[in-house]
């Protein structure tokens, strides 16, 4: 029994120490929470202060004092708070007193920092803090690898935010671009044009080319001229379509007289503004344009299509081209062309009463119209004929022997254009190739050689006049495209 008394008071002994122990750890432990809940009521109090802060910076200036009191949903918005960085999550689990120095002062410098606050967004036509609906996708992807987003709702928004940026033209007469133009696009690689298009300026539209796709929104309020990048970054050249541009690369029915023939019939008639001009073979409307701008608003253009199809495509690109002409220029087109659907050998009646300064002939027997036409020309003035092969010529030629008519066979020309490609010589290495210059002195050969190796391997840019030029003929050239004939009315 005397045994048992002094065991039994150990086992009561270890069992208050035990209670003991275990009340001080709960009690520490119970500190450490009251810590840590203190801790997060500060920093969810300051989250929220911030933000009734911006708000009020939002509101007016006469905003009353109460107004920095949170509102229940504000006070909700705020403990739903969570940190983005790792940091802030790990050191918010931690009581202050466990946090090293360097730790409190990134901490302190995030908190500080608005623009890294971003998980809560402030509407700026209401009072309350909205959170995003994709706050944890948007966390997400500020962590990991941000890939590029191309929908066309971030791209307008950044288009009109670089558009707000661009400064209004300076010079007199300048416009920027506007929705109903004619332009066109070029993108060119190597010294050599791999895109071009020609489109019409519209709302909601797209320019999609092989090396992405550029708003029309964007497009329109910048000056023609410029570089515009796709959504994948490339640039593309944006300009106003030239009467040039818009006969190459409009809608055509039959092959159109090409610029290069046209300008040159322009000269061999000499057509001036005021003048009255037959053109015999509308085809796709594109001698008619040319013709159109030479006369002015004084003259007129008489345009015969035989066929009907090609006779409604030459009205509608010149409708076309003159309403973009009036946006461009903030002035008509002359309206001053006349288009029929009529064969020009038995179009007397439409020729009767007239007299015409030139002559343009776009068919394919235009000596069966010569009869017609010749009777309508003045004295000395000239007809352009159009035509596409050597036979042709012959059977007009062997018509004005056999008809005997008051012309004159002045000139048949064809006319080539050749394009050259003209570049600084470029090694394979990608830099310039450098003059040699005749050595006449051992000690100076060696010192042009040494500084010619010195500026290839430091990279700098050449001297003037130190890079040979390279110069060939482009490969894709304008072959043949007609014949031009040059008849002059004589009078016998």
């Amino acid at each position: 029994m005397a045994m048992q008394m002094p065991l039994a008071g150990l086992v009561f002994m270890h069992r208050l120490m035990r209670i003991r122990s275990s009340s001080q750890r709960h009690l520490s432990n119970r500190g450490i929470l009251v810590k840590l809940l203190k801790y997060r009521r500060d920093v969810r109090t300051f989250a929220a202060s911030s933000i009734k802060c911006n708000e009020n910076e939002g509101d007016n200036a006469d905003s009353s004092p109460s107004s920095t009191r949170l509102t229940p949903r504000q006070a909700l918005l705020s403990r739903k708070r969570r940190p983005l960085s790792p940091l802030e999550r790990i050191s918010g689990l931690l009581p202050q007193d466990a946090l090293t120095p360097e730790v409190m002062q990134l901490r302190e410098q995030n908190l500080q920092d608005p623009a890294d606050d971003t998980s809560t967004q402030v509407e700026e036509s209401g009072h309350t803090a909205i959170p995003k609906k994709n706050d944890s996708e948007t966390h997400h992807a500020s962590e990991a690898a941000v890939e590029p987003d191309t929908s066309e709702t971030v791209l307008n928004g950044a288009y009109h935010e670089e558009k707000r940026l661009i400064s209004p033209p300076t010079l007199p007469g300048e416009t920027l671009l506007v929705f109903g133009e004619l332009l066109v696009a070029e993108y060119c690689n190597n010294r050599q044009v791999e895109y071009r298009k020609l489109f019409k300026l519209q709302r909601g539209a797209r320019l999609h080319g092989n090396r992405g796709f550029i708003p029309h929104d964007y497009i329109a309020g910048h000056p023609a001229g410029c570089f515009l990048k796709t959504h994948m970054g490339v640039p593309i050249f944006i300009r106003r379509a030239s009467l040039e541009d818009y006969v190459l690369f409009m809608k055509r029915g039959p092959a159109i007289t090409y610029p290069k023939d046209a300008s040159t019939m322009l000269m061999m008639m000499d057509v001036t503004e005021g003048d009255c001009v037959l053109d015999s073979g509308s085809g796709s409307g594109a001698m008619s344009l040319f013709l159109s701008r030479a006369v002015g608003s004084k003259g007129s253009v008489l345009s015969l299509e035989i066929r009907e199809d090609h006779h409604k495509q030459a009205v509608l690109n010149y409708r076309l081209w003159r309403a973009s002409w009036s946006l461009r220029r903030g002035e008509e087109w002359h309206d001053n062309v006349q288009f029929h659907n009529s064969d020009l050998c038995n179009a007397s009646s439409l020729l009767a009463g007239r007299g015409f300064h030139a002559v343009a002939l776009d068919m394919s027997h235009p000596h069966l119209a010569l009869t017609t036409v010749i009777p309508h020309l003045h004295s000395g003035a000239v007809c352009a004929i159009y035509l596409a092969n050597i036979t042709q010529v012959i059977d007009l030629l062997e018509g004005l022997r056999c008809l005997a008519l008051p012309v004159l066979c002045e000139r048949i020309v064809e006319v080539p254009v050749r394009h050259w490609l003209v570049a600084p010589a470029i090694q394979k290495n990608g830099r310039f190739c450098i003059r040699k210059v005749p050595i006449f002195d051992e000690d100076q050969g060696a010192q042009d050689e040494t500084s010619d190796e010195e500026e290839m391997s430091t990279g700098r840019q050449a001297a003037f006049g130190s890079v040979p030029y390279i110069a060939r003929p482009h490969p894709e050239q304008i072959r043949h495209t007609a014949f031009l004939v040059k008849l002059r009315k004589c009078v016998r």
